[in-house]
């Protein structure tokens, strides 16, 4: 495992004990919240990431942002940074926190900056 440590947080390095890869997907991507399609692009990249579901990011360009709302929920990867999310208020409470991104993504995963992704609720 590499590690730095930058501004007090841990940074690591995706490697051989902890892969990430990020492909184009095929096909078109779309996500619908109470039968209102968020987003949809043909343009979507996968993330498959050690020990994790993978993960489909859409540009924002090819998301309907008038549906999110940013809300101040915050988590940190040492593998990819600061993640921001959004709610998707005609989604109810399960819809809360559902979109996240990172605004400036590590180098690692730069590929994913413009992005947001999608947890796979039964509402998608």
């Amino acid at each position: 495992m590499n590690t730095i440590s930058s501004k007090g947080k841990e940074i690591r390095i995706p490697g051989p004990d902890h892969p990430i890869t990020i492909s184009p997907t095929r096909g078109k991507v779309r996500v619908t919240v109470a039968g209102r399609i968020v987003a949809e692009s043909t343009r979507a990249l996968q993330l498959e990431e050690n020990g994790y579901p993978p993960v489909y990011y859409v540009p924002r360009n090819d998301a309907d942002l008038s549906l999110l709302v940013p809300t101040t929920h915050y988590t940190y990867c040492p593998y990819k940074g600061d993640c921001t999310y959004f709610s998707v208020p005609i989604g109810g409470p399960k819809s809360d926190n559902a979109v996240w991104t990172y605004e400036t993504p590590y180098d690692a995963v730069a590929n994913i900056k413009e992005y947001l992704a999608f947890y796979p609720h039964e509402w998608m």
